[in-house]
């Protein structure tokens, strides 16, 4: 497609454009560049990613998307058939190039049944349940987010919760042509402010809750909030599609949207709010175990009630967040019941670990004060007697958090290990210094900043009937030291602890 052609069907209009090309692909990674290519310059706080364009225009590439004077130029003068300039900041570029991956892609949200979840904690298990929920429904449907690409056309590994643009509408494609009918995705704080999502096409947004978390990043709750309620505004607003969008009515960051959101109600765009006492579809957990949950259902006078293969506390939350879900999708009471019995457990999320000890064992990525709060009274609401938690916090990230994640976890456990998450380019023991700080006084701790000797010394420590949470990482098979990821998988450090003790895992 000529360059001229795809700006056309993007409606876009850069600040500057010099000439014109064929355009086969769009890349953003100077080693994936092939003739015919559309290269663009990501901005970066690390580099200066025009230095790239000498080695995409070796390999074929003959448009560049650039966002200085200077990439311009460089780009004119490496003989670019066609230059494209956007302003710098506020992440133009890559809201240009999603609009042209839209375009040259042509689109393949728009034959997808596009369902977007966002908040602070639940993202992953809803995206998940939804997931499994409408597989059983009989749609082909398909999962992305902190786990990757899961689905129609098999499975695919992703840095990113929410992908840049080039990277998620190959993903995209990718599901289509493995006969997706349905796309359920996380969507992060991150893709929203930075318009990772722009050109995709919505039907449904999912808010789940939020609370402190990527302060780091947004600087402020304000900010972090106004990003998560682009999902239901700006990107609404964008969509060809009629949209719904579901919101927690008891989060009160999501109450404090609602006049706004009913103010837009019209053909095209629907509000459905939910909870647990408040909001037009109401669900409450009647019980509760350690893995399953008799959710009872309510909306507009009918009632059902769904069996679920999921358990903990928190996960009540999430189921009625994927039952409200489905329900604005327009799916009966009973039809949402049978769907949410064939819901399974999301790796690393509550996940346990069985053994012949007679402890409780559970791995969760739990990594804000908040998440922590509520997997720790889930795993109080089904302990019979100690709680005994490990959990650290991650390097080159909100420090603010640090001490919050050590009062929620020692005001909740009887014992609490402070060990080592992904320490990236901070020092270990520094990390530590500063978590240990928050433990609330008189509470049992101990620092153990080496994690797989943290959760050996959890398990050595437990006894029957105890439960060992080890909170984090969860699905994670790595752990970043410095830039580096090494191996390392908490549910094989549990099996380690295990062994240690002479008792297999089962």
């Amino acid at each position: 497609m000529q360059l001229s052609e795809l700006l056309r069907r993007a409606r876009l209009t850069p600040g500057a454009v010099d000439g014109n090309a064929e355009i086969s692909s769009i890349v953003d990674d100077s080693r994936r560049a092939q003739p015919g290519a559309l290269f663009v310059c990501r901005e970066s706080n690390r580099t200066d990613s025009h230095q790239f364009l000498g080695v995409a225009r070796d390999s074929g590439s003959v448009a560049a998307l650039v966002h200085s004077d200077d990439g311009f130029q460089k780009a004119r003068d490496l003989g670019y058939s066609a230059v494209l300039q956007v302003p710098a900041g506020g992440h133009e570029v890559l809201r240009a190039c999603g609009l042209l991956c839209a375009a040259l892609e042509n689109d393949p949200t728009k034959d997808l049944r596009l369902i977007g979840i966002t908040g602070t904690n639940g993202k992953t298990t809803t995206a998940w349940m939804i997931r499994d929920a409408l597989s059983a429904l009989g749609r082909e449907a398909g999962y992305l987010g902190t786990l990757g690409y899961k689905g129609p056309g098999g499975e695919l590994a992703l840095e990113n919760t929410t992908p840049f643009p080039v990277e998620l509408y190959e993903v995209l494609g990718h599901a289509r042509r493995g006969g997706a009918t349905d796309f359920v995705m996380e969507v992060s704080s991150h893709g929203l402010h930075e318009h990772r999502i722009a050109g995709l096409q919505f039907d449904l947004g999912v808010f789940t809750n939020l609370s402190q978390d990527h302060l780091d990043y947004h600087g402020t709750m304000e900010a972090y909030a106004e990003a998560k309620k682009k999902l239901f505004t700006e990107v609404a607003e964008a969509s060809g599609k009629p949209y719904s969008a579901v919101l927690a009515a008891e989060d009160p960051y999501a109450a404090a949207w609602i006049p706004d959101l009913k103010a837009r109600i019209s053909d095209s765009y629907r509000l459905l709010t939910y909870g647990e006492h408040q909001g037009e579809f109401q669900a409450q957990a009647t019980r509760v175990s350690v893995d399953s949950i008799e959710l009872q259902m309510n909306w507009g006078g009918e009632s059902a009630t769904a069996q679920l293969g999921v358990g903990g506390l928190f996960n009540v939350a999430n189921s009625r967040s994927a039952a409200a879900a489905l329900r604005a999708l327009g799916y009966s009471l009973d039809e949402i019941a049978q769907a949410m019995a064939a819901v399974r457990p999301v790796p690393g999320r509550f996940e346990s670990v069985p053994n012949t000890l007679n402890i409780g064992i559970v791995v969760d990525y739990a990594h804000t004060p908040d998440a922590l709060e509520k997997l720790l009274d889930s795993a109080r609401a089904v302990a019979s007697r100690r709680i005994i938690t490990v959990f650290g916090c991650g390097g080159d990230r909100d420090r603010s958090k640090r001490p919050k994640m050590a009062q929620s976890a020692s005001l909740r456990s009887d014992i609490s290990i402070v060990t080592s998450d992904n320490p990236r380019t901070e020092d270990p023991e520094a990390i530590v210094d500063e978590v240990v700080t928050g433990i609330a006084p008189g509470r049992v701790y101990e620092r153990v900043v080496d994690r797989r000797e943290a959760v050996a010394r959890a398990i050595e420590l437990a006894e029957p009937g105890d439960i060992v949470v080890i909170a984090g990482k969860g699905h994670e098979d790595y752990q970043i030291i410095g830039r580096t990821k090494h191996p390392m998988d908490d549910r094989e450090l549990a099996r380690e602890g295990v062994a240690r003790r002479g008792v297999s895992s089962k």
